[in-house]
């Protein structure tokens, strides 16, 4: 399901396809129990370190910055669809506090089995529900994005494959010391391209790398 924010088209450009959760936020923990969840509420938002300091890399070696996104709360019952928009939006406001412009938010609200007092519109399969490259693919037609100079940016194994189905490059920001990803200590099981534990040092390399393509 779409919940974007118009872009404006031009024509054959690099994007970067930014996961939310783990990628450009911190998850919330619930201090008494442990227990983690992503982020439902402006006031949750925490911006992971070098986050700002890596957009802003991006957009200065000119790519067009898009959040791509499954948000499955509103169908498993954890919380609205009205609650998804509320945080979205703070969240592009507050980069664009930054100096930071995300162009495009798309998200997935689908979940394949939803949950105790769930929106049941929005229970079973879907296109846009990554590993599917159906969120990423709106971005890319939206923007009319050049897939070959495009990067998918995310911290899970189902980013690269979305990224592989949609045709377009992938990298992970994959911090070893973060307790939730302990089953994915030895590495994840789809390779990316690129991988770095900090946003910063990953948008480096993928701008150095795109940088020493476009010269060949």
């Amino acid at each position: 399901m779409k919940r974007g924010i118009p872009m404006t088209a031009s024509n054959d450009r690099p994007g970067i396809l930014l996961d939310r959760d783990g990628t450009l936020i911190d998850v919330v923990r619930e201090e008494e129990s442990g227990v983690l969840s992503v982020a439902f509420h402006p006031r949750q938002l925490r911006l992971l370190p070098g986050v700002v300091s890596g957009l802003r890399r991006f957009a200065e070696a000119g790519y067009a910055l898009s959040i791509v996104t499954n948000q499955p709360g509103p169908a498993k019952g954890q919380f609205s669809r009205e609650a998804v928009e509320r945080t979205n939006a703070a969240l592009v406001e507050m980069l664009a506090a930054e100096g930071v412009s995300i162009e495009c938010v798309e998200v997935c609200l689908h979940h394949p089995s939803g949950g105790p007092g769930g929106d049941a519109s929005l229970v079973g399969p879907c296109e846009c529900r990554k590993p599917k490259p159906g969120l990423l693919e709106r971005v890319i037609e939206r923007g009319r994005l050049r897939r070959e100079s495009t990067w998918m940016i995310g911290d899970s194994p189902v980013d690269v494959l979305a990224a592989r189905a949609a045709g377009v490059h992938a990298a992970l920001v994959f911090p070893r010391s973060r307790c939730e990803l302990c089953p994915l200590l030895g590495g994840p099981p789809v390779a990316p391209a690129l991988v770095d534990e900090h946003f910063d040092a990953l948008a480096r390399a993928v701008v150095a790398r795109s940088g020493a393509a476009d010269a060949r």
